[in-house]
């Protein structure tokens, strides 16, 4: 059976600044991640990225090729298109599996950089309109969206912004929260409920996307005496901005997580197991999470664990 010091599970930010620092300290350490590409939810910002200290890249592509670069020239040893099945805390061994070929791997310390996933609807159509490739960027898709009636669902900052965003170029926008307190900081809000072109409907939700061979409305269940307790609404389009889940699936019941589902960690990072950590978006609060933040607590918990072995 295979041994490493530290194995990494994830391959952001997070994970990926942790086994640069591994690295650097001579540790004994291996990443794996499941996708072909290292990463993780870089792929999905296309906007400027302007508050990463001392690197500033027009989106996330472009940083994860620049910290990709910097993993690769410091020779960190990893795999890629390994899926993790299980984790036994009690054995220290994780089980992968990679192009069909499964193995046990033994760790000494278990970092958890495995993020987070966005939260979906739950609603009949959704998992088919995701599935057929209708996923959109308010920055990115302005285009493909353009004289289009869009639906944009949630209460928080990236359903504001995506909502502003596509006013501009989409015929209809209508932004749908199931409340009538909203999430989005005040100025987001004060620029989407002054705009004309975009309708706010709250105290309404979303029961159903329909669509076969792309999305053609949405079933609503409102509360607000200003629009009917169920109606249809014709849309060509839907932003599903809930926020987002940690990925803690593998974990759950083996280390104390919060009612969030977020890991909880201490100020080193560590769960209530002595040998699994948790960095990233698997234990920060959506509020406080950045790549800059993902990238320091790869560092503390290297160092941490590079005192540890120290002392053995």
């Amino acid at each position: 059976m295979r041994h490493v010091d530290v194995l990494i599970i994830g391959g952001g930010p997070a994970g990926i600044s942790a086994a640069i620092w591994c690295k650097r300290l001579g540790i004994d350490c291996l990443l794996l991640e499941e996708q072909s590409q290292l990463g993780g939810q870089l792929f999905n910002i296309f906007n400027e990225i302007i508050d990463y200290p001392g690197m500033r890249t027009k989106n996330g592509i472009e940083m994860q090729r620049e910290m990709v670069k910097h993993f690769v020239e410091m020779d960190c040893l990893y795999e890629v298109n390994t899926k993790v099945l299980f984790i036994d805390e009690r054995s220290k061994t994780v089980k992968v599996k990679k192009q069909a070929k499964e193995q046990e791997i033994c760790y000494t310390y278990l970092i958890l950089a495995t993020g987070s996933s966005q939260r979906k609807l739950g609603v009949p159509g959704e998992q088919q309109m995701i599935d057929r490739g209708e996923v959109y960027s308010a920055s990115a898709d302005g285009e493909r969206l353009k004289g289009k009636t869009v639906a944009i669902i949630g209460g928080g900052d990236r359903a504001f912004e995506g909502a502003h965003l596509l006013s501009s170029q989409a015929r209809e926008v209508y932004l749908i929260h199931r409340s009538t307190r909203f999430k989005a900081r005040e100025q987001y809000v004060e620029r989407v409920v002054s705009n004309p072109g975009i309708k706010v409907m709250t105290d309404t939700e979303v029961t159903a996307i329909h669509g076969d061979r792309h999305v053609t409305s949405i079933d609503l269940e409102s509360k607000n005496e200003e629009c009917y307790k169920s109606k249809n609404l014709l849309v060509d389009a839907v932003l599903i901005r809930l926020g987002v889940a940690p990925n803690v699936e593998l974990i759950k019941g083996k280390v104390a997580t919060a009612q969030n589902g977020l890991i909880v960690t201490d100020e080193v990072h560590q769960s209530s197991n002595p040998f699994i950590y948790a960095i990233g978006d698997a234990c920060t609060t959506p509020l406080f999470s950045s790549i800059s933040s993902s990238a320091g607590q790869g560092t503390i918990v290297a160092k941490h664990i590079s005192s540890l072995l120290t002392e053995t």
